[in-house]
């Protein structure tokens, strides 16, 4: 899960970076790099840069602080929620869902004082939307009948994000549902960066949005940092149109010429850019077995 957040006051911006995992395309520290010129250059003031482990690991991406090349040496922050404190966490209401994540010598009971402090909240909208964000982030490091018993349904069944979740968990199951909350999730941080940049959206092109895949969602909000005009913002989205349509006729082809092709390789195909779809949509011609859509995918994993 990778969920981007820009804060501009004065003459700086914060970046923050929320990260579940520690291996991305490109590599987390490039990235930073190539956000910081991106920011740089179209806003000209300095900017601050967090990245925010949410799940505990070992990987040395989540202990690296800086990218460095021959010529380059970029810096940024990196907080491992493990680590933190849990107090400066419990005592500011909008930082109660990141606490069910952080340092505790007993995590259970960390989990339950965040969800008495929460079932505190007055207000019931924020009562809702906190209760619902803090049960997804618990998914990270708690099971679910332990989420359940602490977080009530009658909690969090106003929120927009909960009752995705809820419908999502009864067609799919638990993980699907989930999957389905991180995308809402994905979905509201995108709505808002469009409209903060562009105002109130057209109804057919919120429309598109809305049909994003998380992935897609994902993208668009590093995307949007290049985007200027709404134009830009359909071309964008006719692109991605465009790109599911190729990555649908592939799938179908694939499958036809080699049988069932396994839900793994399906989902590297999903992700080549247009470029090598159109590639293996010529390529494919000449398969007969899925070792041979194996051994053509192999090169390009071994660039990423």
């Amino acid at each position: 899960m990778l969920i981007l957040s820009l804060l501009r006051a004065a003459n700086r911006i914060l970046h923050l970076e929320f990260q579940t995992l520690p291996v991305s395309k490109p590599p987390l520290p490039l990235r930073m790099l190539d956000y910081s010129v991106r920011l740089k250059r179209k806003y000209g003031c300095s900017v601050e840069q967090v990245v925010i482990f949410l799940q505990e690991t070992t990987n040395e991406v989540a202990f690296t602080e800086e990218y460095r090349d021959e010529t380059t040496i970029h810096r940024y922050r990196v907080v491992r929620l493990w680590e933190q404190d849990s107090a400066l966490f419990l005592a500011n209401p909008a930082l109660l869902p990141l606490a069910v994540l952080t340092q505790s010598s007993s995590p259970q009971a960390l989990l339950q004082e965040v969800a008495q402090q929460v079932a505190s909240i007055e207000d019931i909208d924020r009562r809702q939307n906190i209760a619902s964000c803090a049960g997804v982030l618990a998914g990270l490091r708690f099971e679910e009948d332990v989420i359940r018993q602490l977080f009530r349904e009658d909690m969090m069944q106003g929120s927009v994000i909960y009752q995705s979740i809820r419908q999502e968990g009864k067609q799919e199951g638990k993980q699907e549902g989930l999957q389905e909350g991180l995308k809402q999730e994905a979905l509201t941080i995108a709505v808002r960066l469009l409209r903060r940049r562009f105002g109130e959206i057209e109804t057919r092109i919120t429309a598109k949005v809305q049909a994003l895949s998380r992935k897609q969602l994902e993208e668009l909000i590093e995307d949007l940092l290049d985007v200027s005009k709404i134009e830009d913002l359909e071309a964008w989205l006719e692109q991605q149109q465009q790109r599911e349509r190729e990555v649908n006729l592939i799938v179908r082809q694939l499958n036809r010429r080699l049988g069932d092709v396994e839900p793994a390789l399906i989902e590297r195909v999903r992700g080549l850019p247009i470029a090598q779809l159109e590639a293996l949509g010529e390529a494919l011609l000449d398969f007969s077995e899925v070792a041979d859509l194996v051994a053509w995918l192999q090169p390009l994993q071994q660039e990423e």
